[in-house]
Parts: structure tokens; sequence; C-alpha cells
């Protein structure tokens, strides 16, 4: 399986995820907790794949720089992005936070080139550019309802803790050659830190809704293989090229949020499908270049 194909799988896991974990945050209610949950599924869900199909071994041989590499990858991409992520989808819906999410290969793009002198081709950018205008048309005024400024930063905050992330995830993989070991440890270290900092906040006395507590499990499991594949394409191909195609959630939320949560909840309209169609159609530009 190539790069491109990992990363676009991963974009359209992405998008399944955010759908179902819309709806699963606002019915556990406590967003912090619901980020716990999230991140404790995914980890026991990659460390058991991980267990049957990795050499853990390598891990003793691995540099201690390699594994610190993850650690903070982990922390940014997971601890601080994912909080980020489920706060934005309490205030504003998933269908209103996913286009926010375009900031992430622009900002990939230019961390990446700072810190790794990592810069796609001329035609890769060629196909990123259908995708950034297609995703700016659906978050644009006159779209449908649009998020306050203040509520945007949520969103926009995830989409640079997401592109800050990869330059990390990068650099372990020249010390500790596997993906999957690699996020394994960022979402271990991650549980480590977000279980300790709820143990000292004031425990919620909400009731946990069964239905609630489903959606966070299938949330957890399709955003760990969703990371799975995002990890594995990091190693194949450019950061650029990897959070371009993470884009493809964009089109999948706007598919799925309305029927998951509603249409009251989720507002979807023809400019927005305008906007998912060029970023479709780049996507698939950018999967037959690479």
């Amino acid at each position: 399986m190539t790069g491109v194909l990992w990363a676009a799988a991963s974009g359209i896991g992405f998008g399944l995820f955010q759908s179902v974990n819309a709806r699963a945050v606002r019915e556990v209610e406590d967003v912090y907790l619901s980020t716990l949950l999230q991140l404790l599924v995914a980890a026991l869900v990659l460390v058991g794949v991980c267990l049957a199909t990795e050499d853990v071994g390598q891990l003793a041989d691995a540099p201690a720089w390699a594994l610190a590499s993850f650690a903070l990858a982990g922390v940014l991409h997971f601890l601080v992005g994912w909080t980020l992520l489920n706060l934005s989808q309490d205030r504003i819906g998933a269908a209103r936070t996913s286009p926010l999410l375009i900031m992430v290969p622009l900002f990939g793009i230019a961390i990446a080139a700072v810190t790794l002198g990592e810069l796609p081709r001329a035609a890769a950018l060629a196909a990123i550019a259908p995708m950034v205008l297609g995703a700016y048309v659906v978050s644009a005024p006159g779209s449908g309802p649009v998020a306050r400024w203040e509520d945007s930063l949520f969103g926009l905050g995830t989409a640079f803790m997401w592109a800050l992330s990869p330059v990390f995830t990068v650099k372990g993989l020249e010390g500790l050659d596997s993906p999957l070991l690699g996020v394994a440890i960022g979402l271990l270290v991650s549980v480590a830190g977000y279980g300790l900092a709820l143990a000292v906040r004031r425990p919620s006395r909400r009731r946990l809704p069964r239905s609630g507590m489903a959606l966070k499990l299938a949330a957890g499991v399709l955003v760990a293989l969703a990371t799975w594949g995002r990890w594995e394409s990091l190693d194949l191909v450019t950061v650029g090229v990897v959070l371009a195609l993470n884009l493809l959630s964009v089109p999948v939320v706007l598919l799925l949020a309305p029927v998951v949560s509603g249409r009251h909840v989720e507002h979807v309209t023809v400019r927005v499908w305008v906007g998912a169609a060029l970023v479709v159609s780049g996507s698939l530009a950018l999967i037959a270049l690479e």
C-alpha cells in the first residue's frame, strides 16, 4: 500500500471519526473526560495491534531521542490537538469544525519547509491549491452558519497542533523505523498525561449515558485506525502531501455529520458541497501525481 493511499484512507477515517465523535461529545457532556476515553480506547486498539504484528523488542535498541520525539508528537497531536478538536465540535459542531482544519496543510507545509527542508513538488502544490480553496468555500461567509472568531480558535488550534506534530514523528522515524510503535508510544504518553491532569481536577459527578459511551468507543476505534494510516504515510511521502490528503475528511463529515447528529444541528448547504467537490478533485489529482 503506497503512502498516498495510506494518507487518503487516513483522511476518510478521520472524517468518519469526526462525524461519530461530534455526537458522542454532546452526549458525554464533559469534554475532558470524553477526550480521555477517546485516548484510552485508541491506545488499547493500537497497543493490541503492535503486540500482534510488531517486534516490540525494537524499543530496547531505539535511541532515547527517537522515543522522546514520538512522545512529544503524541502530546501535541493527541493530548492537545484532540482536546481542542472536542472543544470545537462541542461549540460549533463537526460540519463547521472540519473546514477549519484546511489550515493543517498550510501550517504543515510552512513548518516542514523550515524545520525539515521538505517541500512538495510543484505539481503536488498545484493539486493542493483547489483542496484548500474548496475548504475555504465551505467555511466562508454565505456558506451557512459561520462560527464566531472566538469559537474558531479551537479548530485553528487543532490545525496548528496537527501540522506541528508530524515534524517530531518524522524525526522519531529516523531512529525507530516503526510508525505503529511510534504512534502507540505517543498515545500511551498522552493517556498517562491526561489521566494525571484529570486526577488532580475535581472529578465530574455527571452520569455517563450508555449511548454516549458506545459512540465514544466507536469513535476511539475509528480514530486509532485513521491515526495508524497517518503515521504510516508519513514514513513514505512528504508531510505536505499527507496533511493535504487528510482534507478528504471534510466531504466525509459533510455527508455523515447531519445523518449522525441531525440536520438541525449540522447545517450543510449547496455551497458547502461545491467546496467539498473541490477538495475531492484535488485529492484525486494528488493521488494520481504521487
